[in-house]
């Protein structure tokens, strides 16, 4: 198990936005905010896994930042083309 501090921060800050993400769709139905939710929320699993031992380079790790980097660039795009 790998315990390094950043690693920890950026899990529990990933399940905040998460949450907090689903708080604002929730109220608002803004859906932006059910987007960076989502991606944070992949984030947080990428980080979890990284604790659990994976491998920072091992593609599933890969992967899952990848991922939740192109949810973050299509909502901003749908955002902007949007209004």
């Amino acid at each position: 198990m790998v315990a390094d501090t950043t690693t920890i921060l950026s899990l529990v800050f990933g399940v905040i936005i998460l949450f907090l993400g689903l708080w604002v769709y929730k109220i608002k139905q803004y859906a932006l905010a059910l987007y960076l939710a989502l991606a944070f929320g992949i984030f947080a699993v990428s980080y979890l896994e990284v604790l659990l031992g994976v491998s920072t380079s091992n593609i599933s790790v890969i992967f899952l930042r990848v991922l939740a980097s192109l949810v973050i660039i299509y909502a901003l795009i749908r955002e902007a083309l949007v209004k």
